[in-house]
């Protein structure tokens, strides 16, 4: 079976905006040495490269971190006038970039350019004698771009899912927290979908933004009927990459009673736009979610009553579609607190973690896949009510 963990470029697409893999994504931080140790351990990351003032690096240090096919950069400044500096000040810790594997960097900004697309940075090749990392940036919503990124040589992209080199100027890590996890996997396998958050009105700008040009089309569409409760509600359309590799939802809120997790989001930074959560793919849901519990992730909670009523729904679905039902142990489901939902293509097993910051702007999903493709729509007002009290103890209901 092909999957984003597996799916390489076998041949040289005509279109140059052709996506391969998920390069990496960066965060923006205010001590990468700190978070990338929070992140090793909490979420079992390798802390596998590092670019710092050791390395000959004298603006940022950069930390890379590896699970499965899943790479986060983590990036600080080490000078005031460096352009993270301001946006830490503005944001907190979130996410930059969202960086794109392809063919040739820069004949996909060229593209994307043509298309449409504002530049944030024009190509630009880093080398050493070991190869070559050609890399080329666009602006999409906010803060946040998207780095298009070609290689050659050992930094070739296959040989940097085997472990590889990142890019010049890093050097390996070796450390007794990676021997541990190795030892003691969480399962993480790949980026399922990224999330963001755009202001009201803005939602639709940005599907005709993605669609215009990097030729995404619309996965899913939800409106305010699906996602919402008593006191707020937002709406979300799903965009995704032609060969399905990259799924974008974005947000926007919707008229409620009270603020909207989205408005909530957007008043935390600096009502500016961006990324809200990153969803990890594993295989296996229980065992990732018990060993990230262990290690002390801290996830949202669901009421007793959610699973007296979630199994007859899921099931039913199942049935009626041709499924079987869910496989895994139903009572461990539930002492785990994990939520399931089912489409007509089968079922998922879904959690989400309290913001991992002290503004609440940025979470983690964690999902396992049954053969459905969906986002969890049975459970999106068992989720937003959970979110809401988590809201109200933080006083931004």
């Amino acid at each position: 079976m092909t999957t984003a963990a597996t799916q390489t470029s076998t041949t040289i697409n005509s279109d140059p905006l052709t996506l391969i893999d998920v390069d990496h994504v960066r965060f923006y931080v205010g001590n990468a040495k700190q978070a990338a140790y929070f992140y090793a351990h909490t979420f079992g990351f390798r802390i596998d490269q590092v670019a710092d003032l050791t390395t000959g690096s004298r603006e940022e240090a950069d930390y890379l971190l590896t699970q499965g096919n899943i790479r986060i950069l983590l990036t600080t400044p080490l000078n005031k006038d460096h352009p993270a500096a301001e946006e830490i000040k503005l944001y907190g810790d979130g996410i930059k970039e969202v960086a794109l594997t392809v063919e040739d960097a820069t004949a996909a900004y060229n593209k994307a350019i043509s298309n449409g697309a504002e530049c944030a940075q024009a190509p630009r090749t880093l080398k050493d004698e070991k190869g070559t990392v050609t890399v080329a940036s666009i602006k999409i919503y906010g803060r946040v771009i998207h780095t298009f990124v070609s290689r050659t040589g050992e930094y070739n992209h296959e040989n940097l899912r085997k472990g590889g080199p990142f890019m010049p100027n890093f050097k390996k890590v070796e450390s007794e927290l990676n021997t541990y996890n190795e030892q003691n996997p969480c399962g993480l396998m790949y980026c399922d979908h990224f999330v963001g958050n755009v202001e009201e009105g803005k939602m639709d700008y940005w599907v005709k933004w993605y669609e215009n040009v990097m030729g995404f089309e619309m996965f899913k569409h939800f409106d305010d009927n699906d996602i919402s409760t008593e006191y707020s509600a937002l709406m979300s359309k799903v965009m995704a990459s032609g060969n399905n590799l990259i799924k974008m939802p974005i947000n926007e809120p919707a008229d409620g009673v009270k603020k909207s997790q989205i408005l909530e989001y957007l008043e935390w930074h600096n009502m500016t736009p961006g990324v809200q959560h990153l969803a990890f793919r594993t295989d296996d849901g229980l065992k990732t979610v018990a060993e990230l519990r262990r290690r002390g992730v801290d996830f949202l909670s669901m009421p007793d009553t959610y699973y007296e009523l979630v199994w007859d729904r899921v099931e039913r679905m199942l049935k009626e579609h041709g499924h079987e039902g869910v496989k895994e142990d139903h009572q461990r489901i539930k002492d785990l607190g994990i939520l399931v939902d089912a489409d007509d293509e089968g079922y998922l097993l879904q959690l989400f973690t309290k913001p991992l910051q002290d503004r609440p702007t940025f979470f983690i999903e964690i999902i396992c896949r049954r053969g459905s493709q969906s986002f969890g729509k049975g459970n999106f007002k068992a989720l937003f009510e959970s979110l809401e009290l988590e809201q109200e103890r933080r006083g931004n209901l």
